[in-house]
């Protein structure tokens, strides 16, 4: 009788806590989800492309700061009535641009350059909210990001960044490559830095536009990070952290966007704590795998 209980609450249990497949699959039934898993993958792959070289340059602070630029421009755009995408991309290139020329041409750190311009952005976008609301998203799902707000045209924004940002890397990869590990000598043998640095913000601030209905201001930044720093845990080689990155990125889109319906909690936070978990493997399991790829290196 006892086993029969104990077989009864077993099976009770893992009906509880692994839902069948049915239900699995049941939020696919709707649009507005599979719109939403489409563009957190995509907007997760794109971002952990990106993300190597904001990790390698050593600026993560700056998809930080461009998110919450950006959160002024787009306020900025709906008060103004201009459209929202154009208004808040126009505005973070702008950003974007300004903070790589005030650090060229003053003795600043881009981390206080970056502290100061994004800030003051962010700080006017609040204010403009409290003075006179906003026409645009809600402020909370720009915030935390808003599966019910994901749309067709989101999708197609996001595919679009995407073909710039893999063109961009595809044409410019020997030049990117050169400024981000050594732009003293990139510019010495003839790599327009300059020009380099502002089509890599460019990139970088569509890249923030396109991600932020999904993984909202405040998270952003920890898509563009996380993925990356897991595959710079896990390789040594560019090129594998390239795509590597790109890869994690997607599953933590993907499995966070499942999460998120299951769980009833805002689609960036779940997207962050999916890729926080890739985080904790590379990083309890990462000096293996780093060994026994040397090995294999060495052995052929």
């Amino acid at each position: 009788m006892i086993a029969a209980a104990a077989t009864g609450f077993v099976s009770s249990t893992l009906a509880v806590s692994f839902p069948n497949w049915a239900e699995i699959t049941k939020p696919f039934e709707f649009a507005f989800f599979r719109n939403g898993v489409y563009v957190a993958t995509i907007a997760g792959a794109l971002c952990g492309l990106v993300g190597c070289y904001v990790v390698l340059r050593n600026m993560s602070y700056i998809g930080h700061g461009l998110s919450h630029a950006i959160f002024g421009g787009y306020v900025l755009a709906g008060l103004v009535g201009v459209n929202l995408f154009l208004g808040a991309g126009l505005w973070g290139v702008f950003t974007a641009l300004a903070i790589s020329s005030i650090v060229r041409r003053r003795p600043i750190g881009s981390d206080a350059a970056i502290g100061v311009i994004t800030t003051a952005s962010f700080a006017l976008g609040l204010a403009l909210v409290q003075l006179y609301g906003t026409d645009g998203p809600n402020a909370d799902a720009l915030l935390f990001g808003n599966v019910l707000g994901v749309t067709t045209a989101d999708l197609w924004l996001i595919i679009a960044v995407s073909i710039f940002a893999l063109t961009v890397i595809f044409f410019g990869y020997r030049q990117l490559l050169f400024t981000t590990f050594d732009e003293e000598v990139a510019s010495a043998v003839g790599v327009r830095t300059v020009w380099v640095d502002a089509v890599l913000m460019v990139v970088l601030s569509f890249t923030v536009l396109a991600a932020m209905n999904v993984m909202g201001v405040t998270l952003v930044a920890a898509n563009l990070v996380v993925p990356a720093v897991v595959a710079r845990m896990l390789t040594d080689r560019f090129a594998t952290m390239l795509w590597l990155s790109a890869v994690i990125g997607a599953l933590s889109g993907f499995f966070g966007m499942n999460a998120s319906y299951h769980l009833d909690v805002a689609s960036g936070p779940t997207i962050v704590l999916v890729s926080s978990l890739f985080f904790i493997a590379a990083f309890a399991g990462g000096g293996r795998f780093r060994r026994r790829a040397s090995t294999m290196a060495h052995a052929h």
